[in-house]
């Protein structure tokens, strides 16, 4: 029996990551830090330090804007964006998918194309599906973008057919999609404290982001944000089908504000699973950063600190514990354009 030398050593820097060994590497003990209550104490500390007497303004693109509710801070940041979404003839593609029909499982999409039936058009001539077939047809071309969506998400196969939900974003116009990220005071009933949204506009990506000054500017933000969407907005998020969008509905009633928020929904993080849980460690939105599209953050701060963060921002009138939370959901926003256009590329 011979003695595997590249596996003691693949063994020995595998074993040097971990903090729990004998001899951890600088980056275990770095990564370890970082974890720490203790870190973040530190950091909020350094930021109170570094950020005092400043005012946002001084440290980012800000401006105060007027809407029905009052005054409400937008802070907009905008960069550059390769953002294509080639045509890919989705609604001819529909044509093949027989399972749109219903009663069409798998296996009978299988039997029905070994006989000959390869699309839904030529249901029309068959026994059993002419009627469905018939009516979706002849409505296909006239389905909005909406209604489309509604059609592939409702349709009892669509987890098998998931790819599809994202091949149809070629039937909208990029401007339509609003990339959003919500940060909040804690996981229910209690404040939104930041709501940013970025759009496509030409070659740039805008994000825009109302941030909770104080308290009573909720309905102040929330408004903002509303004004952003019309009939044709799609959502865009990462766990926002879960979180933030039940997060602002639910905002919206204690606020007493009527709001449109039932629009088509891409959430991201479905799509992540699907797609890449082979090829990542996890499908969080931070590692997909950093292993598809080699971004790193620094200072980040973890969900669970925010609230702190802002009650010392609050308390102190000091804004360095919230810049670190309003970086963090501009990378978030304009992360997930780039998200997106990715999915749609590889699953065409």
């Amino acid at each position: 029996m011979t003695y595997d030398y590249e596996f003691e050593e693949y063994l020995r820097k595998a074993l040097s990551n971990s903090i729990s060994s004998s001899n951890p590497s600088e980056n275990a003990k770095q990564k370890a830090r970082r974890l720490s209550s203790s870190y973040f104490a530190d950091l909020k500390e350094r930021l109170l330090i570094k950020y005092e007497n400043k005012s946002l303004e001084d440290v980012m693109d800000c401006k105060v804007c007027s809407n029905s509710f009052g005054e409400v801070l937008k802070i907009t940041t905008k960069e550059k964006i390769n953002f294509h979404i080639d045509d890919n003839d989705f609604k001819n593609q529909m044509n093949s998918n027989l399972k749109l029909l219903p009663k069409i499982g798998v296996k009978t999409e299988i039997n029905l194309k070994n006989k000959g039936y390869y699309t839904i058009e030529s249901l029309k001539n068959h026994d059993r599906y002419s009627n469905d077939a018939s009516k979706l047809i002849d409505n296909i071309d006239d389905m909005s973008f909406p209604e489309i969506v509604d059609l592939l998400d409702n349709n009892r196969y669509s987890k098998k057919c998931r790819d599809n939900l994202l091949k149809c974003i070629s039937l909208t116009d990029p401007e339509n999609f609003k990339f959003m990220d919500i940060e909040t005071k804690g996981l229910s009933n209690v404040p939104i404290i930041l709501i940013g949204v970025a759009e496509i506009k030409g070659n740039n990506i805008i994000a825009s982001q109302y941030f909770l000054r104080d308290y009573f500017e909720e309905p102040n933000i929330i408004d903002a944000y509303l004004n952003h969407l019309d009939e044709d907005s799609v959502h865009v998020t990462f766990n926002g089908k879960s979180f933030d969008v039940p997060f602002i509905k639910n905002r919206c009633r204690y606020n007493r504000i009527d709001g449109n928020l039932d629009l088509p929904h891409l959430d991201l993080m479905y799509f992540a699973k699907n797609l890449w849980k082979d090829s990542l460690s996890n499908c969080q939105l931070q590692t997909i950063e950093k292993e598809i599209f080699g971004i790193e953050r620094e200072e980040d701060v973890p969900g669970q600190y925010i609230p702190g963060y802002y009650d010392a921002y609050i308390s102190q009138k000091n804004i360095g514990p919230v810049v670190p939370i309003i970086e963090h959901n501009a990378q978030d926003i304009i992360s997930l354009a780039s998200f997106l256009n990715k999915m749609y590329e590889d699953v065409n």
